[in-house]
């Protein structure tokens, strides 16, 4: 699960998503974080968009799945702020005890 402004996380998504696919039993899926920024916005950056061909993740389907690996970059020493939106959107799943158990991880750049 990843959010990519210019696409290097999305890069860097697609190979865990070949690592984690190459163990035996595992069967990873890869989304996207929903984007939060205009578009007219995004044009200003010069950023290419989302990969459409990678379906946009709602924090609801989180509890279809045993574990998470998260990827998004860095800015200024914290998480883009489309990762901390959907992050703090998951405050009523854990409430629920709907996350308890599962294993989670992250990479960066």
């Amino acid at each position: 699960i990843y959010y990519s402004t210019y696409g290097h996380v999305a890069q860097m998504a697609k190979k865990e998503l070949e690592g984690a696919n190459s163990v035996e039993g595992v069967e990873a899926t890869l989304f996207r974080i929903p984007e939060t920024l205009p578009k007219e916005v995004l044009d200003k950056m010069y950023a290419p968009g989302a990969d459409e061909s990678v379906p946009e993740i709602t924090v609801d389907q989180l509890t279809e799945f045993d574990g998470f690996l998260f990827g998004f970059p860095t800015r200024f020493g914290h998480p883009a702020a489309q990762f901390k939106t959907f992050w703090d959107a998951t405050g009523g799943l854990w409430q629920k005890g709907a996350l308890a158990g599962k294993t989670g991880g992250f990479f960066v750049s």
